[in-house]
């Protein structure tokens, strides 16, 4: 059962719900038990459903596609990713920056739609954006170094702080945090940011469009450093589901102002009237 909500509020009572998607609605290429009933109930009731997800290796309309495979169909406009997150912040507030992508394709694509110039030449990058990259080599982690520490003009920045991606029957893949360790542990710089959750950068992106204030939206996803970081750095209530990568152990072994609002076993408990 759902701990009490920390505002005494119902939880049928959000305005809208914003949803993790790896671990959280699916897993591999099944839909979790009860994630299809709560998506409908929620939106048989008028209630907003928000998708987000720190995998970069697909862009909105690949998540779309998916979902509806999985029988959610959702628009792509409700459905947003690090791809989405990190082109609009260098769009916005890097718009000349020369780019090298340690990516894969959807990645540099979006750089490219978005009007961003990449590079892999070391003597005029300006930013090396490190992620979830399955053909890293030592080739590009000598581009980056040449950029970072001989030529001393470039950050550091990345998608995505995850660890690793996981899969079905408890396996998994290492993620962007570990092309960023490569970097950093060659160049002696920090990762100055990233684009995924937990940043709260995140909770704008998924709400934007909606007349609704983060207090009054419900974050639900399975990681702790993650989603519900993302939600308590952002004012939003949330729900820790154990399906996914964190466990009730973990999340109660967090300090009080870090707990998320619920930890649910199945998905389908926050539906209104369960």
């Amino acid at each position: 059962m759902p701990k009490a909500d920390r505002n005494d509020r119902p939880i049928e009572h959000y305005d809208a719900y914003v949803f993790d998607m790896d671990g959280t609605i699916y897993l591999g290429d099944e839909l979790l038990p009860g994630a299809k009933d709560l998506v409908q109930g929620l939106r048989e009731r008028g209630l907003p459903v928000r998708f987000l997800s720190n995998n970069p290796t697909k862009d909105p309309t690949a998540y779309a596609e998916k979902l509806e495979r999985l029988g959610l169909p959702t628009p792509v406009e409700e459905i947003a990713n690090t791809v989405v997150t990190t082109t609009r912040w260098l769009h916005a507030n890097a718009p000349d920056a020369v780019v090298f992508p340690i990516a894969e394709r959807p990645v540099v694509d979006a750089l490219h739609a978005a009007g961003i110039t990449t590079s892999a030449d070391p003597a005029e990058i300006d930013i090396v954006l490190a992620s979830y990259d399955r053909t890293f080599d030592y080739a590009k982690l000598q581009i980056a170094f040449d950029a970072i520490w001989f030529h001393k003009r470039a950050r550091l920045m990345a998608t995505n702080p995850d660890r690793y991606c996981p899969f079905p029957g408890g396996r998994g893949e290492p993620d962007a945090a570990g092309i960023v360790a490569a970097i950093e542990a060659t160049t002696g710089v920090t990762c100055e940011r990233h684009f995924g959750k937990p940043d709260p950068a995140m909770v704008e992106v998924a709400l934007a469009g909606l007349d609704v204030r983060p207090e009054r939206a419900l974050m639900v996803g399975d990681r702790l450093a993650t989603d519900i970081k993302m939600a308590v750095d952002g004012g939003m209530a949330s729900a820790l589901v154990l399906t996914g990568d964190s466990t009730a152990a973990e999340a109660a072994a967090l300090p009080p102002q870090e707990h998320p609002t619920y930890v649910l076993d199945r998905i389908d408990a926050l539906l209104p009237g369960a």
